[in-house]
C-alpha cells in the first residue's frame, strides 16, 4: 500500500466524467487500498480517483460510523428528502460551505471483485457518498455550495 499525491484545485482532472472500471484485477484491488491509506493519511472521509489523478470511476468511503465501503461504477438509483450541511473537500483544504443533498439514497455499485451491489444510505453517510459520486462525474461541491463559511465559524 502507498499514499498517494492528492490532486488540488484547479486541475483538469476534477472536472471530467470518470470512465467505468470493466477491469477487476489486482491492480484495482491495489489501488482501492492505496486510496483507503491515502485518505486516511489525509483525514477525510471519502475520496474518488479523480483525487489521485486517475480517471476511472472508483470511491472509496469511511465516515466511521458505517462500514468503509468501496464503489465501484456507483450509480444513485433513488433518492428522497433534503438536507443541508457543511462540507469540505480533500482537494479544496480549508474550503468549507453548506450544501443541499438528498437525505436518503439507494444506490448500485461494484465491489473490487466486480460483483453489483445495492446500499440504502442517510445522514452523513448518503451525504459522503454522494459527493464522492459528484467526483467521478466532473462535478464539485463548489458547483453546489449554498453559501461558504469560514473555518472559525464565520458566513463569508
Amino acid at each position: 500500500m502507498a499514499i498517494r499525491e492528492i490532486v488540488m484545485h484547479p486541475n483538469e482532472v476534477l472536472e471530467v466524467e470518470c470512465k467505468p472500471v470493466d477491469t477487476f484485477d489486482k491492480e484495482l484491488h491495489a489501488l482501492l487500498d492505496d486510496m483507503f491509506e491515502t485518505m486516511y493519511d489525509a483525514e477525510g472521509v471519502g475520496l474518488a480517483a479523480p483525487q489521485i489523478g486517475i480517471d476511472q470511476q472508483i470511491a472509496v468511503v469511511d465516515t466511521r460510523e458505517e462500514e468503509a465501503l468501496e464503489l465501484i461504477n456507483p450509480e444513485v438509483i433513488k433518492s428522497s428528502g433534503k438536507e443541508v450541511d457543511l462540507e469540505g473537500c480533500l482537494s479544496f483544504p480549508g474550503l468549507f460551505g453548506e450544501v443541499e443533498r438528498p437525505f436518503r439514497i439507494t444506490l448500485r455499485a461494484h465491489n473490487r471483485f466486480g460483483k453489483e451491489f445495492k446500499l440504502k444510505a442517510e445522514g452523513f453517510f448518503a451525504r459522503a457518498i454522494q459527493h464522492e459520486i459528484d467526483h467521478l462525474h466532473g462535478v464539485l461541491f463548489t458547483e453546489k455550495v449554498i453559501r461558504y463559511i469560514d473555518p472559525e465559524g464565520d458566513e463569508e
